[in-house]
C-alpha cells in the first residue's frame, strides 16, 4: 500500500515553487509529495531523500516519468549539508516527519503490532539497533525513562518492569500482549495500550530526536534567500522542536515565520485518511542571508 501524502495540497501551496527552482523533499517515502512537487518544475531540479532504501526503491518507479528532473539520494535528512553541497542551495524544503503506510504495513518491519514480526523498526536497515536489543538488554530502569521520555508512558515503570519479567520478548505481538496487560485503563481507550511503547521504541531505535535537532539546525544555511521550509509533524515531541526552531530563527532576523497559526488536515482529508488525524504543518520563509 502507497502512502498517501498528508496535507499534499496546502504544502505545495506553501513551498511556492518556482518551474526553474531547486527543491528538497527531505523525506520522500513513496514519493506521494514528490510527484506533486516534480510536476510542477520545468527546468527545475527535485533531490529525493530518505533512508529506507525499500522506499526509494518504490519511489525511483513512481517518479520515473520525471527521470530529468528528479535525484534520489539514500540518506539520513541529517545530512542535508552534505547534500546541498553536492547538489546546490534549495529554493524550498519539505519534510514529513511521519513514519510511513510502506512502513506500517509491512509486518517484517516490526513497527507495527498488529502482526507477529520480529522486534526490528528500524527505518535505515544499516542502522545498528534494533528494537529486539533494547527490549532485551536494555536495564529496567533505562527503559522506563526511555518510555516515560520519548512517549510520555505514565505507566513506563510497570511497563517496564514487566517486559524484564516476560524475557526474552519474542516479537512485535509478544511485547504487546505483555504492555497491554499490566497498562491501566483510564476511561474509554482510543488507542491500543502498546501504542507508546511502541512509538518509544521507534523514535529510539531510528535515533529520531537527534536526527530532527541536525536537520533544523543545519537546513537555514541550505536554503536560498526567499526559500520556504515546510515541516509536517505528527506529535509533540517533533512539533515542539520546530515550532522553537522557527521562533528562534524569525528572533534572529533571518527567517518569518509564516503560520502563526499551525495548519491541520480538514476533516475530510481526516475521514479519507485517518492516520492524517495529528498532522501539524508549520512554515518558515528565509528572508536575510
Amino acid at each position: 500500500m502507497l502512502h498517501t501524502p498528508v496535507l499534499a495540497s496546502e504544502a505545495i501551496e506553501w513551498l511556492r515553487i518556482r518551474p526553474e527552482g531547486t527543491y528538497l523533499d527531505a523525506t520522500t517515502g513513496t514519493a506521494g509529495h514528490s510527484i506533486e512537487i516534480a510536476r510542477r518544475l520545468t527546468t527545475g531540479k527535485l533531490i529525493c531523500l530518505d533512508r529506507d532504501p525499500q522506499a526509494l526503491e518504490i519511489a525511483r518507479a513512481r517518479l520515473k516519468e520525471f527521470e530529468g528532473k528528479v535525484v534520489l539520494v539514500h540518506a539520513e535528512f541529517s545530512q542535508i549539508g552534505e547534500v546541498a553541497r553536492e547538489h546546490g542551495t534549495f529554493d524550498g524544503v519539505l519534510a514529513d516527519l511521519g513514519i510511513s503506510t510502506l512502513e506500517l504495513d509491512s509486518p517484517e518491519r516490526g513497527f507495527s503490532f498488529r502482526y507477529a514480526a520480529d522486534l526490528d523498526m528500524r527505518m535505515n536497515p544499516d542502522a545498528e539497533v534494533t528494537a529486539a536489543e533494547i527490549v532485551n538488554e536494555w536495564p529496567e530502569k533505562q527503559l522506563a525513562d526511555l518510555l516515560y521520555q520519548k512517549a510520555e508512558e505514565t505507566d513506563s515503570r510497570r511497563i517496564a518492569r514487566a517486559i524484564v519479567r516476560a524475557r526474552p520478548i519474542r516479537d512485535t505481538e509478544h511485547l504487546a500482549t505483555v504492555v497491554a496487560g499490566v497498562r491501566k485503563v483510564r476511561g474509554r481507550q482510543k488507542l491500543h495500550p502498546a501504542t507508546k511503547t511502541f512509538l518509544a521504541l521507534r523514535i529510539a531505535v531510528n535515533r529520531e530526536e537527534e536526527e530532527l535537532e541536525q536537520f533544523l539546525s543545519r537546513t537555514p544555511a541550505t536554503l536560498n534567500l526567499g526559500a520556504r521550509w515546510v515541516v509536517i509533524s505528527y506529535h509533540s515531541r517533533e512539533d515542539r522542536p520546530v515550532k522553537r526552531a522557527f521562533q528562534q530563527l524569525e528572533r534572529e532576523g533571518g527567517f518569518r515565520v509564516l503560520t502563526k497559526k499551525v495548519i491541520v488536515p480538514g476533516e475530510a482529508e481526516i475521514a479519507g485518511n485517518p492516520r492524517a488525524r495529528s498532522a501539524k504543518m508549520r512554515v518558515a520563509e528565509k528572508v536575510a542571508a
